[in-house]
């Protein structure tokens, strides 16, 4: 059985190098990992509310608004106001931040290829008990608030 500090360090040594990995790749295109992650929710599902993506990547507004402000300067999004109520901010793509996609994604295919070369490692099974995982642990958050 692991223990939860086995898991920790794990999760934690590998996240971190990996992340540094795809900053190597990322820094190409002006992007910081936490932009490259708002801009995957985005081509997943364009135009969605600052609430959204913050609840998809789990961060809060403050955090949020000011790597949006730079997305938007860099001409990747647009950010525009709800009519009804000014506090809803809508996230659109820009045509430049669409097609920066498929510009992002040839550049990671490698590190990809080489990640699932890996034996024993199946990167859908592993993404699919990764969700697992966080959804559990929002729970026992959830539950800890209560």
């Amino acid at each position: 059985m692991v223990s939860l500090h086995q898991l920790s360090l794990g999760l934690y040594s590998t996240s971190r190098l990996l992340i540094q990995l795809l900053q190597n790749i990322l820094k190409e295109y002006n992007l910081t990992y936490p932009q490259y992650l708002t801009m995957t929710v985005l081509w997943e599902e364009d135009s969605l509310l600052v609430k959204e993506i913050g609840e998809r990547l789990h961060l809060d507004s403050g955090t949020l608004t000011p790597l949006l402000k730079k997305l938007e300067a860099m001409n990747y999004v647009k950010r525009q106001r709800g009519e009804d109520d000014e506090r809803t901010v809508h996230i659109e793509l820009t045509y430049p931040g669409k097609s920066l996609q498929t510009k992002v994604e040839q550049a990671l295919r490698p590190l990809e290829e080489i990640l699932n070369e890996i034996p024993g490692l199946e990167l859908s099974g592993l993404n699919y008990s990764l969700q697992n995982l966080l959804e559990s642990v929002e729970k026992l958050k959830n539950s800890k608030k209560e």
